[in-house]
């Protein structure tokens, strides 16, 4: 995470917006953000009844620290115009767009929210889904000014691959990391796609550890059984929060006596590891604040 939209987002947690049980249950899982959703969780005669529910789950206030978005339904579908207009009344933390392949998405859905009113806080978190999506990603990455996450669609990415769902996930990585170099050179929070298998814990463990050496930010979860293990995966271990307090103990101290070689257990410190040892302490004391 960078700049100022640096905050907790390991646990990222979707909730079916016609569902009225589950947004009140959402107040007390210590998911770090929550995604109330309209669109795949929601059938098409309930769209309207759950979008009324979820704009006052979100103007509500009642979630806490958690940070709340609205997944409204995709560009084209029947209900897109009507949600973002909903969305931006209730002024959530995000909305969440589902099938965004361009730059010109991304404008259109900031001019929709602004014509509507939504406050200045309310960001835009992209989702990539697509072939298109991930080979245009650098262009999404780059657009508009409320955009802040770009948050990948790994289901439906599979599927328009024809590809199957393996241990490892080796036939979307080339999607993967092509959005994760678009979200870093763009300074974007990302966030890895969901596991589906809510039974397969040591799976799930097993892809959010891929998630995290890949470089991604935190992940999206399907159930709330999901959202413990994913906090402690996302989060700096004790080794690493130590470990980054004594690179740059040591290199202040190297910068004090005029010192142009450090070394910290044996492995010599430039700048790079430096900066790397300040993101993962603020990260940690920002895990802590909640």
């Amino acid at each position: 995470m960078t700049g100022p939209a640096l905050r907790p987002r390991r646990s990222v947690l979707y909730m079916p917006g016609a569902n009225e049980r589950a947004l009140e249950k959402a107040k007390s899982i210590p998911a770090d953000a929550l995604i109330l959703d309209l669109e795949d969780a929601v059938a098409p005669d309930a769209k309207a009844a759950a979008r009324e529910r979820v704009a006052a789950a979100a103007a509500s206030g009642a979630y806490g620290h958690r940070e709340v978005t609205i997944r409204v339904n995709g560009p084209g579908t029947a209900w897109h115009a009507d949600d973002l207009r909903a969305a931006a009344a209730a002024g959530p933390d995000a909305v969440v767009v589902p099938k965004v392949e361009s730059a010109a998405t991304v404008r259109e859905v900031e001019r929709a929210l602004e014509a509507a009113g939504a406050p200045d806080h309310t960001a835009v978190w992209a989702m990539l889904e697509t072939p298109r999506a991930m080979l245009d990603a650098r262009e999404v990455a780059a657009a508009g000014e409320r955009l802040s996450v770009l948050v990948m669609g790994t289901n439906d990415l599979a599927k328009e691959l024809h590809a199957e769902h393996v241990p490892g996930r080796a036939p979307l990585l080339t999607g993967l990391s092509l959005a994760l170099l678009a979200a870093r050179e763009s300074g974007r929070v990302i966030l890895d796609g969901v596991f589906n298998d809510v039974k397969d814990l040591a799976g799930f463990e097993a892809e959010c550890v891929q998630g995290r050496q890949l470089g991604f930010d935190g992940k999206t979860l399907i159930h709330p059984a999901q959202v413990a293990p994913c906090n402690e995966v996302f989060a700096p271990s004790e080794a690493q929060i130590e470990r980054s307090r004594r690179i740059i103990e040591a290199f202040d101290e190297a910068a004090r006596e005029g010192r142009g070689v450090v070394t910290v257990d044996g492995r010599m410190i430039e700048n790079l590891h430096v900066e790397d040892a300040r993101r993962i302490l603020a990260l940690a004391e920002a895990v802590a604040g909640r």
